[in-house]
């Protein structure tokens, strides 16, 4: 338990304070709506669902208000590095804005769903009180408005208008529609089988959240929720007056009640985060129509394009990512790629794996360049702050990465090798363990030549023990094999030509593990991974199993790469 809450601990109570809100703000109003004298005869129309229909309305409020604030880039990469004196715990959380954008759309889903059936339900039953089904006081709410100097309760106006009518004729009702259409869209299209596959099916369908806020903060425009008036409760004894419907308005002691529906507030709850996204739309835009020179391009194997780009005034820190649009495939698409380049360097730039249409389009674009014509222009929006940006904050650090994945650590042993190189003694960094797993040896070509550098310069200054990395091949056939059995007894590896020979199979990460607290029995370690969502578990489950409560001692902090 000391391990999890190590790991865990402020996630959990982040969490934990998030429900607490979202169940408090559901009992107050479902309390208020159900048990206010205001809403006496409305909830005589409506029963319990008036109840469950406002108090899911509520919670979608606050929800709403939270679901822009993790998408905003630039804001939470201002806060990255404006807490760069806090405790690394805090900072993690930055690391899990999509996370807690899952959790709180999932929450809008639901509560959604619960609005919805309860506003179908009061459909259903205003329109049979309208017909006269129920009891008198029923009717004769309804058909409260239908004379002048009086304000109804009932939004069914006629016995012949019908529930489906209001629903798409009322401001309440189109804008109902809309809101819980767009939002099946984007819910939908976000299902990881969709996002991988299809990802501009994602990104178009994603975007129809201005639809979806158009639409909530005009929603309760139509105030189809009405309640009786401050002034009608003080000459209308609801006690004395519920139980004489039809002397209403002939007795003094029983005016008639008078009804108003109550002022939209929505758009307080949304106004704040819909102007700070508009802000960071518009940093955005600005940005990407700054000019980008691309450097040049190279073609690796396995079909890994690098480009190197200049740009005015760009400022990266490592493990950064960027966003990259290709206004010839795309004008909207923008997609998300780590850096591999090191701050150092007067350049910045990233590889690029064929994976999707986009991704094909582009390298095509390229070759296409390479034998005669011209290359495609880039635009490009960042750089945004990942959890690799720490790196350096713990004494002892573990990046792992899975194949294309290993980008991150590519801008980390770039900038190592600079530090190097410079003699920079700020290296808070005493030792560096690196692993990469992969399933064509053609992937370690690209990488190998940077790995064979910092043997050297390490070699050379005497600091062979800083870096100790680790290739894993996870596929292989038997030529290959029989290939390596050959060459068993050279100095250096067949596969990358290193001094440091390639792993066959997966790693042991529990051995891992235990040896690298056995070497650093007292100090903090960063365990770094750009890779699947499985191994992720999996080291997580190892960083709390091998931590120590004892500040003092060895522990191990999860960080992932999210985008």
């Amino acid at each position: 338990m000391g391990n999890w809450v190590v790991n865990h601990g402020l996630s959990a109570l982040i969490l934990v304070v998030w429900m607490g809100i979202n169940i408090f703000i559901f009992v107050y109003f479902y309390l208020f709506y159900d048990l206010g004298p205001q809403f006496f005869y409305t909830r005589h129309l409506l029963g319990p669902a008036l109840a469950w229909a406002r108090a899911p309305a509520a919670v979608l409020n606050f929800n709403c208000l939270l679901i822009l604030l993790p998408v905003c880039r630039n804001l939470l990469s201002f806060i990255r590095g404006s807490c760069a004196c806090f405790r690394r715990s805090m900072r993690k959380q930055l690391d899990k804005n999509l996370s807690f954008h899952k959790l709180v759309a999932y929450m809008i889903g639901l509560m959604t769903a619960v609005h919805t059936i309860a506003h179908l339900l009061n459909l259903e039953w205003l329109n049979n009180s309208r017909q006269g089904d129920y009891d008198t006081l029923s009717t004769e709410l309804s058909e409260i408005g239908d004379h002048s100097n009086e304000t109804f309760l009932n939004p069914i106006r006629s016995p012949s208008t019908t529930p489906s009518y209001v629903a798409f004729t009322t401001i309440a009702g189109i804008t109902g529609v809309i809101i819980t259409l767009s939002l099946i869209l984007i819910i939908t299209s976000s299902m990881e089988v969709i996002r991988r596959s299809y990802y501009e099916v994602f990104w178009y369908t994603h975007h129809l959240f201005i639809i979806f806020f158009a639409g909530l903060v005009f929603h309760g425009a139509g105030r189809i929720v009405r309640s009786q008036t401050k002034d009608s409760m003080y000459e209308h004894n609801v006690a004395y007056c519920k139980d004489r419907p039809l002397d209403w308005g002939k007795i003094p002691e029983c005016p008639m009640p008078q009804f108003a529906g109550g002022a939209p507030g929505t758009w307080m709850w949304v106004l704040g985060p819909m102007v700070l996204y508009v802000f960071e739309r518009i940093l955005r835009l600005y940005r990407s129509l700054q000019k980008v020179i691309l450097r040049k391009t190279v073609i690796h194997p396995s079909n890994v394009l690098e480009l190197q780009m200049q740009k005015k005034n760009f400022s990266m820190e490592v493990g950064q990512y960027v966003f990259l649009n290709c206004p010839s495939i795309s004008q909207l698409e923008w997609h998300p790629f780590t850096m591999t380049s090191a701050p150092e360097e007067d350049f910045f730039s990233v590889h690029i794996r064929s994976m999707g249409d986009w991704t094909r389009d582009l390298i095509s674009k390229v070759n296409e360049a390479e034998k005669g014509g011209f290359l495609p222009r880039i635009a490009v929006d960042g750089p945004f702050g990942t959890a690799s940006e720490d790196v350096f904050d713990y004494e002892v650090s573990m990046l792992v990465g899975c194949g294309i994945g290993v980008t991150p650590f590519a801008s980390i042993l770039k900038s190592i090798w600079y530090k190097f190189k410079e003699s920079n003694q700020k290296l808070r960094t005493k030792k560096i363990y690196f692993y990469w797993l992969c399933r064509e040896t053609h992937a370690f070509e690209w990488f190998a030549d940077l790995l064979h550098s910092l043997e050297g310069e390490m070699e050379e200054r005497g600091m062979l023990n800083f870096l100790s990395y680790k290739l894993f091949l996870t596929g292989w056939d038997h030529s290959h094999a029989a290939h390596v059995m050959v060459h068993f007894d050279k100095d250096t590896d067949v596969v990358t030509g290193l001094k440091q020979k390639t792993h066959y199979g997966r790693p042991n990460w529990e051995k891992e593990f235990e040896d690298i607290r056995n070497a650093h029995p007292t100090s903090t370690v960063g365990v770094f991974l750009c890779g699947p969502l499985a191994l992720g578990k999996t080291l997580e489950s190892c960083c709390a199993r091998y931590s120590d409560v004892d500040p003092r001692k060895a522990r191990f902090y999860f960080n992932k790469e999210n985008f």
